[in-house]
């Protein structure tokens, strides 16, 4: 029996081929894994309309459709969506799962169209903007969850970067925060109640596995993690529900403009006297 990526933390994972999870793998965690962690707190029901937003290759979103059966809007910038589409007929997942090409900050979606918003392992990468949170919540109904997992510090780290990860570590990587960051980050929003933000034990563990399989030639990221031991680094999931009085301001699709030629500098006169 092929053992790789068997884990008993993630029955319904186990159920994949492990030559299908590495061969559709986009970035340092495993999309499995992390959706079964954040569906373990997310009420999900056939037929809901979900939105996996930054679903890289569309693994998250055909095992949303198989494991829940519900219909997933499969959304990413950087991905091909004509790829995502081959993935998704290959396993077994269409219909019922729509792959799009589109950015985060400009949905092509209607109000109130989703009865939830799931991302993994990629919102950090567009979601830390003071505004973006009151922008994604109109895209799910009044009550939907909106629920993230995905690669966070297990504590903010004020400063400099500690040592043991100095080697490894990118600038892009500030945007990794905690669970009690991305609580308050939400909560000062007014968009949503947070119902949990939380990290998941020995998940410093979990990416470590995962990258000895995808890329155990990765040695600067394997052992810093290893290195850290899950002080600063591991995994992080938050769920929230949007708020039934939630204020959110309308899209500003354009501004209306009504140009009047004035001139430009002071005359002489203006300036006499």
């Amino acid at each position: 029996m092929n053992t790789r990526l068997v884990s008993e933390r993630f029955p319904r994972s186990n159920r994949y081929r492990p030559e299908w999870v590495i061969s559709g793998c986009s970035g340092g965690a495993n999309p499995l894994w992390l959706t079964e962690w954040l569906t373990n707190s997310v009420d999900l029901r056939p037929g809901m309309r979900v939105l996996d937003l930054g679903c890289g290759r569309a693994l998250s979103s055909i095992f949303l459709k198989h494991e829940f059966g519900v219909e997933v809007w499969a959304v990413d910038l950087w991905f091909n969506a004509s790829e995502n589409l081959l993935r998704i007929r290959d396993g077994g997942a269409e219909p019922g799962v729509y792959p799009i090409h589109a950015d985060a900050r400009s949905l092509p979606f209607a109000n109130d169209f989703f009865d939830a918003i799931v991302s993994i392992d990629s919102f950090p990468y567009f979601g830390t903007d003071d505004l973006y949170l009151g922008y994604l919540a109109r895209f799910v109904k009044p009550s939907g969850p909106i629920a993230i997992a995905g690669a966070g510090l297990m504590r903010e780290i004020d400063g400099k970067v500690p040592e043991k990860l100095a080697d490894w570590w990118e600038p892009m990587m500030a945007c990794l925060h905690s669970a009690s960051w991305w609580r308050s980050h939400w909560e000062k929003s007014g968009a949503v109640n947070v119902e949990l933000a939380d990290t998941m034990p020995d998940g410093w563990r979990f990416w470590v596995q995962w990258q000895n399989v995808i890329a155990p030639d990765n040695l600067a990221e394997i052992c810093a993690i290893e290195g850290d031991a899950g002080e600063f680094l591991g995994y992080v999931r938050v769920i929230a529900r949007r708020r039934q009085d939630a204020r959110l301001d309308e899209i500003i699709q354009s501004v209306p403009a009504t140009y009047t030629a004035q001139p430009v500098f002071r005359s002489a006169a203006d300036t006499e006297g």
